[in-house]
């Protein structure tokens, strides 16, 4: 594993990173975060009792929109034409929680990590953002990659023991 931080160049100054000599790949990233409810609040989230409408879809089409939208929030980002985006926010009654995971592809010279880690966490601001009036206490956890492939690196799949 490199231990180059590649965003600065030899005099310490901030740099995107120059990818035009790599070739183009297949690249996939899958990222997943959760929203944290306290067992009341979760009763009520998880009935429908939220008065700004259907909570997961509206949080899923966010993820999306956040995606696309990276290299917009992410200083050093590259734009990258995404070629396929898949969210999905779904109930975990037994952690009280929602659950948000994000699958992101295209084909290119740098991979899409930032893309899905960036999709989870606005589709987990968006449920917060809805919720925020029956819970103050919501919480958002573990947002993480969980696996990537493509590129020089290749395959990376995290570790759950």
């Amino acid at each position: 594993m490199s231990k180059d931080l590649t965003h600065f160049d030899a005099t310490g100054r901030p740099r995107m990173v120059d990818v035009s000599a790599k070739s183009d790949t297949a690249r996939r990233a899958v990222a997943r975060g959760q929203v944290v409810f306290s067992p009341a609040s979760w009763e009520l989230v998880r009935g429908g009792g939220v008065a700004k409408g259907d909570i997961r879809r509206i949080a899923e089409l966010a993820g999306v929109m956040g995606a696309k939208r990276t290299s917009d929030l992410i200083p050093l980002c590259h734009p990258l034409p995404i070629t396929g985006l898949a969210i999905s926010v779904e109930p975990d009654d037994g952690a009280n929680a929602f659950i948000v995971t994000a699958e992101v592809k295209t084909t290119g010279k740098t991979g899409v990590e930032m893309e899905a880690l960036t999709a989870v966490i606005t589709a987990c601001l968006t449920v917060y953002d809805m919720t925020k009036a029956v819970d103050k206490s919501i919480t958002i956890e573990n947002v993480q990659l969980i696996k990537k492939s493509g590129g020089k690196s290749g395959t990376y799949v995290r570790n759950e023991d």
